[in-house]
């Protein structure tokens, strides 16, 4: 998405407005938080689930301006890997709770977004053994709210059909699976590098 031409107008446009990149990381939160109170509130009608399949994707396309402002605008700040990292994972935890509390099963929520918060970890702390970061899914970020969408807009429809959640439970057990076996591929991927330049 990086590449489109939308996406590289946009970028240009934000840096023309001296917009932060930091300041477009909490704008990612924002849409979280909308998108988390949309399924949560308006988890009974179309309108609300919709909704919060478009929150899913504004708070990705705000994840990937800010890196694009940051660097194709100069505007890298001390603290730009706090604000790229943190905000991910409020992100992250927000709509995948909210998703399981509306699907009727709490738990569910928390497990996703602990294992997604995990993913990243795992991430970092291969970096910190001097690893490349590892961004191997098969549920990175990107995957994650792909599935928060299509669960939101499947659940709109099947709303209106059936007037049911099924959508919504299934991508939530989609979430928390995907997101524990992405953890375990990349602890795995990470240990086999570690022996490698070990031996």
């Amino acid at each position: 998405m990086r590449s489109a031409g939308w996406a590289r107008a946009l970028a240009r446009l934000l840096v023309r407005a001296s917009v932060s990149p930091n300041a477009i990381s909490v704008a990612g939160i924002a849409f979280a938080l909308l998108g988390a109170y949309a399924v949560l509130d308006w988890s009974n009608t179309t309108a609300g689930l919709v909704a919060a399949a478009a929150c899913a994707q504004l708070r990705l396309v705000c994840n990937m301006l800010d890196g694009m402002v940051a660097i194709e605008g100069g505007r890298q700040s001390a603290v730009g890997a706090l604000y790229n990292e943190i905000p991910d994972r409020i992100a992250d935890s927000l709509l995948i709770v909210a998703l399981g509390y509306a699907a009727g099963a709490p738990w569910l929520g928390w497990l996703g977004a602990l294992a997604a918060a995990v993913t990243a970890y795992i991430r970092v702390l291969g970096g910190a053994c001097g690893l490349p970061y590892d961004f191997r899914g098969p549920l990175a970020k990107p995957q994650r709210m792909f599935v928060m969408t299509l669960g939101c807009l499947i659940g709109a429809v099947e709303l209106t059909a059936r007037g049911s959640h099924w959508s919504l439970l299934a991508a939530s057990w989609i979430l928390a699976a995907g997101a524990l076996l992405t953890c375990a591929l990349r602890a795995l991927a990470i240990a086999a590098q570690l022996r490698g330049r070990a031996s």
